[in-house]
């Protein structure tokens, strides 16, 4: 099979088992995904959806957010882990936004990058998931299914993401990233992953990982 034959069928499977696909993190606006993408750093989607409507019930925009002391936030979102680096990060990114973008969040990746504690993987949720632009955040998920299906070489996070928007159609990205998510989790987690049930590694997947797999299910 030719990568182009393997991303032919990756692309059909997806579309074939999520035809519609939920965003992972409850939000209604940019700023309230910001937000959650922010917290979700070494977090869980679940973890992060049971913490943010405590959070945005006090401050669920930049004006009320700013009212609460850096303390206050982090008691909120001590659950999630990283509370002290989060709460300054969403206090300070909050006192930006009023300051320089008329509370609005801002609709570039440079602008996005420049608020404290954003990174490249944040503003690209943002771009994509609250403003449409395309973009293809890479998750651990992405990272794992992107190397086990011989799709990128497992390096680190920005080769993957550069490969995915090399091999796949821009037009389809801000829906593919999703569904890799998605897929990951449901049928190729990194634990208790069993090869029978993942179709696309099964049909696609990097010959050393399959007989990793079978060797071990055989011993």
């Amino acid at each position: 099979m030719t990568k182009q034959e393997k991303v032919d069928f990756l692309i059909a499977t997806l579309n074939k088992l999520y035809p519609e696909i939920p965003i992972p993190l409850d939000h209604k606006d940019p700023y309230t995904l910001l937000i959650a993408v922010l917290l979700s750093a070494q977090s869980t989607d679940v973890r992060v959806n049971q913490i943010t409507p405590l959070l945005f019930k006090k401050a669920n925009n930049p004006y009320d957010m700013i009212k609460l002391s850096i303390e206050d936030i982090r008691e909120i979102i001590k659950p999630v882990g990283l509370s002290p680096m989060k709460s300054k990060g969403i206090y300070g990114l909050s006192k930006i936004l009023i300051e320089k973008y008329n509370g609005e969040v801002p609709k570039s990746f440079e602008a996005l990058e420049a608020l404290p504690a954003v990174g490249h993987k944040t503003a690209s949720v943002v771009m994509s998931q609250a403003f449409g632009v395309p973009a293809f955040p890479v998750d651990t998920h992405i990272h794992r299914l992107m190397y086990r299906w011989g799709l990128s070489n497992g390096k680190n996070v920005s080769q993957t993401e550069k490969d995915a928007k090399r091999l796949f159609p821009e037009h389809l990205w801000n829906d593919l990233h999703l569904q890799i998510i998605w897929y990951g989790r449901q049928y190729s987690p990194a634990r208790g992953w069993n090869l029978e049930n993942d179709i696309i590694t099964k049909t696609i997947g990097r010959s050393s990982v399959i007989n990793t797999c079978t060797k071990i299910k055989k011993s």
